[in-house]
């Protein structure tokens, strides 16, 4: 399932569990035991694609079988834009995505139950709710959901980022996949690690039909890979314009991630609370 998630550009305590955090650690090893890229296979019964190894690539580098692996994962977000604080909070969600929750600082919580996204409080302020919902832990999620269904994969230029040439691939999405279908995105593959360095994007949630203003391309830099049981997660976000022509531009924002803890699926997390309000778009 893509829960598609675009961006204009979430640390409040949820139900304890007993599952202690477990130890982040810089660790060396994340730019190791990566798949190198194969060349194309050609076309023909058998045939492996480049952007098929791309993908793969990508994967096996973000150790996504451990990932999925684990039933529930939680972690910290703090998002700077400008200078103001855009939002923090505590995500937990199912490792496939297909439940989250939301706990704000400031006491409201999202729910997305697997089909419906819930607010709670009722009087709790649901501008950018949906948005909220989805954005962040997309961005969180990436690397493991370029093989999701609806998902198209196409290999691009070759692109520059901090002073060195990364592999890139434009991703698109079939009609009617999660709520943006029109987004896209351009993703950036160190060629050593195999790491996602940075993807490109633009943002159509929200936009009107008839509009005449055309949405303009962001990018995430995903920077300061850090090791967590053995999985590497980037615990800082940058936001930039991009352009691509250019590539990445003047910064916009920054978000940091911390107290990521993977944990055994508590189904209750995700129940819908009382005096809470369904979100649609």
């Amino acid at each position: 399932m893509i829960k598609k998630i675009t961006l204009i550009l979430i640390a409040v305590a949820i139900t304890s569990c007993n599952t202690s955090k477990k130890e982040e650690t810089k660790d060396e090893s994340a730019t190791q035991e990566m798949m190198p890229v194969e060349p194309d296979g050609g076309i023909g019964d058998g045939a492996v694609s480049i952007s098929d190894n791309y993908v793969s690539a990508i994967e096996t580098a973000h150790k996504k079988n451990e990932f999925i692996d684990n039933k529930m994962v939680s972690f910290n977000v703090s998002l700077v834009f400008g200078g103001q604080e855009r939002l923090d909070a505590k995500v937990t969600m199912l490792t496939n995505s297909s439940k989250i929750r939301i706990d704000k600082k400031d006491g409201s919580k999202l729910i997305f139950d697997g089909s419906d996204v819930y607010l709670c409080p009722m009087d709790a302020n649901d501008k950018g709710a949906r948005f909220d919902m989805f954005t962040w832990t997309y961005f969180f999620g990436l690397p493991y959901k370029l093989s999701d269904e609806g998902a198209n994969i196409v290999m691009a230029d070759d692109k520059s980022l901090d002073d060195k040439i990364h592999s890139t691939a434009k991703m698109t999405f079939e009609p009617g996949t999660g709520d943006a279908p029109d987004d896209w995105y351009v993703l950036y593959k160190d060629n050593e690690s195999n790491l996602l360095k940075a993807a490109a994007y633009i943002v159509t949630f929200g936009n009107k039909e008839g509009e005449e203003k055309k949405p303009e391309p962001h990018a995430i830099q995903y920077k300061d890979y850090q090791m967590v049981d053995g999985i590497p997660v980037a615990m800082q976000w940058e936001f930039n314009n991009w352009s691509a022509a250019n590539g990445m531009a003047e910064k916009l924002g920054e978000a940091t991630i911390s107290d990521v803890t993977f944990m055994e699926e508590e189904s209750d997390l995700f129940a819908t609370p009382e005096n809470a309000k369904k979100i649609t778009m």
